[in-house]
């Protein structure tokens, strides 16, 4: 994924949800701070995406724009709505999002871990894939 794909989903979770603050959570939140980042820290086609205002909308993002969805076949990545209560994130992490928000995102923000505060999450999660995220 690309930093316009993440744009393109933080716009199309927004109008979704009906909530112009989308957290970006996971591995792809990256490219929050780091618009460039490698390909080794963006080979994922999925975003880890939770309103913040309206956290019960997250299925309403997961079935409109999801995995096999029609967004996910025309567009190639899709977003995975998550219930932020149940991923293992940092204490204050909130107090350090990096905000995306721009034209492509129609102004809504999206709100992407840090990424020490990514790093904290993938290695907390402890998976094999997490792990090499980390050291990438």
């Amino acid at each position: 994924m690309n930093r316009a794909q993440l744009e393109h989903i933080i716009r199309a979770a927004a109008s979704i949800a009906e909530d112009d603050e989308i957290y970006v959570l996971g591995s792809q939140s990256i490219l929050g701070a780091h618009p460039g980042a490698p390909e080794t820290l963006t080979v994922s086609m999925e975003a880890d995406v939770a309103p913040k205002n309206r956290p019960e909308r997250e299925v309403v993002i997961e079935g409109a724009i999801g995995a096999l969805s029609p967004f996910h076949t025309t567009f190639g990545y899709y977003a995975d709505g998550v219930d932020v209560a149940v991923l293992p994130l940092p204490s204050g992490w909130r107090d350090r999002v990096v905000v995306i928000q721009n034209q492509n995102t129609r102004f809504a923000k999206g709100l992407c871990l840090a990424p020490h505060d990514c790093a904290a999450s993938k290695l907390i999660a402890g998976r094999d894939k997490d792990v090499a995220f980390v050291a990438a």
